[in-house]
């Protein structure tokens, strides 16, 4: 009874019991988070994304009938464009929440407000650590467990949820790895196939033959004599020395014949494909070129990252912005600094719009994070005469 009133009033410690996790890892195979983070393609994928978001300015806008400015005496801009919190800069947190999301489906962080309901400081709270609590189909609260097993009740609007793709339920994200299981399963079946291969001498394992009839400890001592000889990479290409009429008979299947490099090729792609990347973004450089490799950014900027910025945009308005405030103030990444192309293209593009009059020169200066400088000095030169 004094354990169910200490639930209630969110006060009680206990100890993080891994019992529910361990058994939907038992349910669903061996494709954990860490288990997919250990391919190369997966790791990169959630770098390329997370970190390209983490890197774009992040500004609060208040809009002036059809303009707008930036509003830096609103408490939640130094937020969302300074330091969320003490330990971490908003390029760290807006990385690893967008992260945490790509993993896990899900991204959450403890909300702080100052006495005036304005957001002060946002604190990462780890995914795998945070339970959902239902009232019918809305979301009711968050139970948060420390590091030290104390648990934390915590009301919807005190917890800042940034979520992935929904599956089945509208309001839990779903993460590309949960969704496309058996494709990391796969990928992880090629990796440890080789792994094992390389181990063994990068060769599937054959056959000794010895005449006559062996004993279990005949047969073990000398499977495991071998075994120290002759197995591992270090040992490949060793001659073996064979006696009593012992005859060896390796099935000569390589790594090549069995189209293994062609499958963890096509591992990459389909990674790739999961997380909507590009694959040349994530190092697989087989059909690129200078010149699609330029378009594939783009089209990663349009088709990837928009999905995810568009996604923070609006969770901000939605839960760290009051309904009076969002009529006045959103926020927005600034993401033109990837779209900007090389050197010539840009200084094509800012001629076309300078002439065409809907851009100045003072404002292709602060795209280009150059200085103001007075217009005067930009008076059209005479041609010599």
């Amino acid at each position: 009874m004094m354990n169910r009133i200490k639930s209630l009033l969110g006060i009680e410690q206990r100890n993080f019991d891994p019992y529910w996790s361990d058994f939907l890892a038992k349910r669903t195979g061996t494709v954990t988070v860490d288990a997919a983070q250990s391919l190369a393609a997966c790791y990169a994928a959630v770098s390329v994304i997370s970190e390209a978001v983490g890197s774009l300015p992040l500004h609060l806008y208040k809009r002036d009938g059809d303009e707008r400015e930036r509003a830096d005496s609103h408490p939640l801009y130094a937020v969302l464009h300074h330091a969320p919190n003490e330990y971490q800069s908003a390029q760290e947190f807006v990385e690893w929440l967008t992260a945490s999301m790509l993993l896990h489906g899900n991204g959450y962080a403890r909300i702080t407000r100052g006495h005036d309901g304005q957001v002060r400081s946002l604190f990462p709270l780890a995914p795998d650590r945070v339970n959902i609590k239902r009232h019918g189909d809305v979301i009711a609260g968050y139970e948060y467990i420390n590091l030290d097993g104390r648990s934390e009740k915590l009301l919807p609007d005190e917890v800042f949820h940034l979520r992935h793709r929904a599956g089945g339920d509208p309001l839990v994200g779903l993460s590309p790895i949960a969704a496309a299981r058996g494709v990391f399963a796969l990928a992880l079946s090629e990796q440890e196939h080789g792994q094992s291969s390389f181990d063994n001498g990068t060769r599937l394992s054959g056959t000794l033959n010895v005449p006559g009839v062996l004993k279990p400890e005949q047969r073990e001592a000398l499977k495991a004599s071998w075994q120290a000889q002759y197995a591992g990479a270090a040992n490949a290409g060793r001659v073996p020395v064979l006696e009593a009429g012992t005859d060896f008979r390796h099935m000569c299947m390589t790594l090549e014949d069995a189209e293994w490099i062609a499958a963890r090729q096509f591992s990459v792609q389909e990674v790739a494909r999961v997380f909507k990347v590009p694959p040349v973004l994530i190092g697989d450089l087989s059909h690129a070129n200078f010149s699609n490799s330029v378009e594939m950014n783009r089209w990663f900027v349009v088709h990837s990252l928009q999905r995810h910025m568009s996604a923070w945009e609006g969770a901000i308005s939605r839960q760290l912005l009051s309904s009076a405030g969002r009529r006045i103030y959103f926020a927005e990444f600034g993401a033109e600094g990837l779209l900007r192309g090389d050197a010539a293209n840009r200084a094509n593009f800012y001629e076309k719009a300078i002439n065409s009059g809907w851009m100045t020169i003072a404002e292709v200066r602060k795209l280009e994070n150059l200085p103001a400088i007075k217009s005067d000095l930009f008076k059209p030169m005479e041609p010599p005469k």
